[in-house]
């Protein structure tokens, strides 16, 4: 790879031979090569805490003039900034290279085994390395960050045993329960036990759907989820998404109620006020009528004020059930 003839390197080794011979076998196998020697751990101080210097790998002997061993690596470690450290070591510390794997560095290689070329290539593999867990590392920032920051409730848990796992801010906030009581339940004891979708949520086949789920305070709540598979430190896990949608579902439910009262309010308006108008309009005719006598015209407007009458509780009514509607449930 291109990007691997171009490197920047920092040998630390006090044997003026072993250095020459590093530097003559990266020479072969690099095009651009940018080498910095250090015979002492206070020059490689000097030279890693130095701002303008930037390096791809650091090749380090186990013994030094002034530092050695598992003090000089923590050290080294310590200031190296994240770049990765390769130990070179001579047979007769075998051992505490090996042991020093544990303590943080990257690869350690035998002084008398080394080749130009597995010198580099133990180099760029430990740069890929490097690069590939950096990588990783922000791939698992960004999901905590996704995670725990999300304003929507969030949960891990155990795909097996069904334990929560983690869980975010989110959701303690809305359920009510602290994160060590989460993590001591699993998704069986949220569920309401009348949740038309119980059994499949328990046996994890509702993978998006409509959910009951009890807070802590004993609320009932309708929710939405949704989850996907995951692996979450080293198990098969499944990270859900929970929307709350209880007030949604409440206000669609006080909307039908409105659009069936104002259904209700517009059948009255064209039905059963006419038949009183009708009545009332039919009356007004029959008085012109001259030929009525007194009687009978105190009959029309007896039947006159009892339409108006009905007409009047009409209009009540409807005026009742306006007033019913309201935009905004209570």
């Amino acid at each position: 790879m291109e990007y691997f003839r171009k490197l920047t390197v920092l040998v630390i080794e006090d044997n003026m031979g072993d250095f020459i011979l590093i530097n003559e076998y990266l020479e072969e196998q690099i095009t651009e090569l940018t080498i910095k020697h250090a015979k002492n751990f206070s020059t490689a101080k000097q030279i890693l805490e130095d701002k303008n210097n930037n390096f791809d790998i650091v090749l380090l002997d186990l013994s030094l003039p002034d530092k050695k061993g598992e003090e000089l690596i923590s050290e080294i470690l310590l200031i190296s900034s994240g770049i990765p450290v390769i130990v070179l070591t001579g047979y007769s510390d075998i051992e505490f290279g090996i042991k020093s794997m544990a303590l943080g560095v990257s690869d350690y290689l035998l002084k008398d085994d080394i080749t130009s070329v597995s010198l580099y290539k133990h180099i760029i593999y430990t740069i890929e390395r490097k690069r590939k867990e950096l990588e990783l590392e922000e791939s698992e920032k960004r999901y905590s960050d996704l995670f725990h920051l999300s304003p929507q409730p969030m949960w891990v848990y155990d795909s097996e045993s069904l334990q929560f796992q983690d869980v975010n801010a989110a959701a303690i906030e809305h359920y009510g329960y602290s994160k060590s009581e989460f993590l001591a339940m699993t998704t069986s004891d949220i569920l309401h036990k009348e949740c038309e979708q119980y059994n499949l949520c328990i046996s994890q086949e509702l993978i998006e759907g409509s959910c009951r789920h009890k807070k802590k305070n004993g609320e009932i709540i309708q929710v939405e989820l949704k989850r996907r598979n995951i692996t979450f430190k080293g198990k098969e896990s499944q990270i859900v998404v929970i929307n709350d949608v209880t007030k949604i579902r409440d206000y669609i439910h006080t909307i039908e109620i409105q659009n069936s009262k104002l259904q209700e309010i517009a059948w009255m308006q064209s039905h059963v006020v006419r038949a009183p108008l009708a009545r009332m309009m039919g009356i007004v005719n029959s008085i012109k009528d001259e030929s009525l006598s007194e009687l009978e015209r105190q009959e029309f407007f007896t039947y006159f004020l009892d339409s108006a009458h009905e007409l009047d509780k009409i209009i009540r009514d409807i005026s009742e059930k306006t007033n019913e509607v309201k935009i905004i449930p209570e």
